[in-house]
């Protein structure tokens, strides 16, 4: 099932996995088509077990010339340990970014000593490398990267900041496994922004499981706001929404795209 909700194009599959295999199909084709352009591209990916379907896929696609790609992530907790598994950096470097030749990768340092510093050493660097394609996620309370309803910001001046984390996205962090209680969860990340984000020309957005279909249908149906934050790919030109069966769950498609 295939469908557009204003600017947003939504992509629905039966599976999880058959959802990371397309939306990494998709990413693909559109990495072939810019380095036709030019020589090399910037990306941002999310790091989430939510994503993990999609960058298996794409690891496996032998014809992406990574050499030619910079890497970037989206967000990253503020006071972890360096070697933490939990790092958003730490999962990308062991989910992608040390399992394919990238020309560069570079980390945000939720160890840094300075946090505005650190801040406006990312965005420096996001200014000189202007990101191409964003490979995102959504969150349970609907937010994208660390941008939670209550910090989220449609014109936010700034690249990226340091945040609060509210208790719903902390326990998300718990309900996928990466922390065992909420105590252990960072109430501080930094993020890039949601203008950040949105200067991509190209964001895809890989949402399975469940516990997302209520976020997924409030980006998809209700007002677009910051309260829910992942509804500004609506307004997003060159936006797809990549869905399974119970992420889709409550739009009313299961009947017809999976029966």
């Amino acid at each position: 099932m295939e469908f557009r909700k204003e600017e947003l194009t939504v992509k629905a599959y039966p599976t999880r996995q058959e959802m990371g295999i397309k939306a990494a199909k998709d990413v693909a084709a559109c990495i072939h088509n810019l380095l036709q352009e030019k020589d090399e591209i910037n990306m941002i990916f999310a790091a989430a077990p939510s994503q993990n379907e999609f960058l298996e896929a794409l690891i496996a696609d032998t014809t992406i010339e990574w050499n030619r790609i910079n890497a970037f992530h989206m967000d990253e907790y503020i006071g972890l340990k360096e070697d933490a598994p939990q790092g958003f950096g730490n999962f990308l470097k062991e989910k992608l970014f040390a399992r394919v030749p990238f020309k560069s990768v570079t980390y945000i340092n939720g160890q840094a000593d300075v946090a505005d510093e650190e801040c406006n050493r990312y965005s420096a660097l996001l200014k000189k490398y202007p990101v191409d394609i964003v490979c995102l996620g959504i969150g349970e309370n609907g937010h994208i990267a660390f941008n939670d309803p209550h910090v989220a910001d449609f014109n936010d001046p700034v690249l990226v900041k340091v945040v609060s984390l509210d208790n719903k996205c902390r326990m998300q962090q718990v309900h996928d496994g990466c922390f065992k209680d909420l105590s252990e969860v960072p109430e501080q990340a930094f993020t890039l922004t949601i203008p950040a984000l949105t200067s991509a020309p190209h964001m895809y957005c890989i949402v399975p499981a469940t516990t997302k279909a209520q976020a997924v249908y409030n980006t998809i149906n209700g007002a677009i706001t910051e309260e829910c934050p992942a509804s500004i790919l609506r307004k997003k030109n060159g936006a797809v929404l990549y869905l399974d069966a119970d992420s889709a769950s409550l739009l009313k498609l299961k009947e017809k795209v999976f029966a």
